[in-house]
């Protein structure tokens, strides 16, 4: 074995991201394909060779070269997803099964198996449940062909959905089980495995200025000519989970206080956005749907501005990046007051723009409650209307934490995200006796070479999987 005379590098490694979402329309159903653009580009930014293997849209190049080639976007079981055009979820068990069955394969003999030969370290990261049989069964095929010690495999939980499908003792001892919080973590306790924590992060663009000429605007549309009326905002699924009720019933209670309210609203498709306008309507809350196409920001400005007075304006449009980075910083608060969050991406993506987020008490490790952002730690709505009326009356306080909650953003750029990751790389690289060189030369222990003979079974064996594909729709 060499003396170990490195560590982790773009010279030296490459990484594998598997996941149902990507950076498609067609792959983005919510925080996850985020992530994982944003993972993926961070990573070949910084100069690591990265594939990204997803469920990518039908009629786009199966393989895509960004950033110089080192991001690789692999848009897999497209010849299944024509079949099913409404996104990625569409047809999920159709191209679970072919993502299972011809992926590993892939891995081995198109990034593995090369890697291994130029002497270099792969890292494969898989994401949610979806990943978990295909990181199984790639972890059983590297070790057929002799080359399992020289793969770090890891494997990520971003939330607690289908967790009854995974069969969590072979997982666990294939993978290194990772999650993005210390509250996910505490959750996977109950399953009998310890994750480490590797947190999300957000890109460095998020950091930029927010135009004050636009902010200003946006505050003068939603107070109509009334400076002490509160201007809130709040964007997510119509998911129970993120507390919209509790949030329509603060904004009822602070109007009929007498401390009239403006909020902006965005959310999804889903059945409990019903509930939630029903609610506004019995609570005597005026609502104005605001409908756009495409706009940029102004074109978004001009359609609330003509909107008309309301306190709740349903925003039934696609939101670009730089009108929401604009409203996190000109609202009073933005309410990602959520009763389970994984990691609470939203409320950093606030923080980033120096806005002020209302949060919940679960997956977002980084708020200090009056420090760099507002922490409920019950369902109450009295909460949140106390802590708006506290800030209204300490100005002072407001500007600190604005101030403070950029500095914390800081801390999550996907950057240090990375480094933190590659520490606890180095960490299972040794553990798994994995020898890096600052040159790109790794040996293992007893580990035998790969032959050519490999390439040709592993040939066979894709072809027939490729044929058993072929009956499955």
């Amino acid at each position: 074995m060499m003396k170990l005379d490195g560590a982790i590098s773009p010279e030296n490694t490459l990484f594998v991201l598997l996941c149902f979402e990507g950076p498609d329309v067609y792959s983005t159903a919510g925080g996850l394909g985020t992530r994982v653009s944003e993972l993926s580009e961070a990573l070949a930014t910084q100069g690591y060779t990265t594939h990204l293997i997803y469920i990518g849209d039908p009629y786009k190049p199966a393989i895509e070269h960004r950033l110089d080639g080192r991001l690789i976007l692999k848009r897999w079981s497209q010849w299944v997803s024509k079949y099913y055009p409404n996104g990625v979820y569409d047809g999920e068990e159709q191209k679970l099964y072919d993502y299972n069955e011809s992926v590993p394969y892939h891995i081995f003999s198109e990034i593995v198996r090369p890697a291994v030969a130029e002497g270099k370290t792969v890292v494969i990261l898989g994401e949610d449940w979806h990943t978990a049989e295909v990181m199984c069964r790639t972890s059983d095929l590297l070790h057929w062909f002799g080359v399992r010690q020289k793969v770090l495999m890891l494997w990520n939980l971003n939330s607690l959905m289908s967790l009854q499908r995974i069969d969590w003792g072979r997982l666990n001892f294939v993978t290194t089980l990772c999650t993005v919080s210390k509250y996910m973590k505490h959750k996977m306790w109950s399953l009998g495995v310890n994750p480490l924590v590797i947190p999300n992060g957000i890109p460095s663009r998020h950091l930029n200025p927010v135009d004050p000429e636009a902010v200003q605007r946006l505050r003068n549309i939603a107070r109509r000519g009334d400076p002490n009326r509160f201007f809130l905002f709040k964007i997510g699924r119509f998911d129970p989970d993120k507390r919209w009720i509790m949030a329509i019933e603060a904004v009822a209670r602070l109007k009929d206080a007498g401390h009239p309210v403006t909020l902006f609203v965005r959310g999804g498709i889903e059945p409990h956005g019903a509930d939630v306008f029903r609610h506004a309507y019995h609570r005597g809350l005026h609502i104005q749907d605001v409908v756009a196409q495409r706009p940029n920001l102004q074109q978004c400005l001009d359609a609330i501005e003509q909107a008309g007075p309301a306190d709740i304006y349903n925003l039934r449009f696609f939101l670009p990046e730089e009108f929401v980075r604009t409203t996190y910083a000109a609202a009073d608060a933005t309410l990602a007051n959520s009763g389970h969050e994984p990691f609470g991406l939203v409320a950093l993506e606030v923080m980033a723009a120096q806005g002020i987020a209302v949060t919940g008490s679960t997956g977002e490790d980084y708020a200090v409650s009056f420090e760099n952002a507002i922490v409920t730690e019950t369902d109450d709505p009295d909460e949140i209307v106390g802590y708006l009326l506290y800030l209204r009356r300490h100005p002072e306080k407001q500007e600190q934490m604005r101030q403070a909650s950029q500095v914390t953003a800081r801390q999550f750029l996907w950057d240090r995200v990375i480094d933190n990751m590659v520490g606890k790389l180095e960490f299972l690289a040794r553990k798994q006796n994995i020898v890096l060189s600052s040159v790109g030369m790794m040996d293992v222990v007893a580990d035998a070479p790969v032959q050519d003979q490999v390439a040709q079974e592993i040939s066979v064996a894709a072809n027939t999987a490729s044929t058993k594909r072929g009956s499955t729709v």
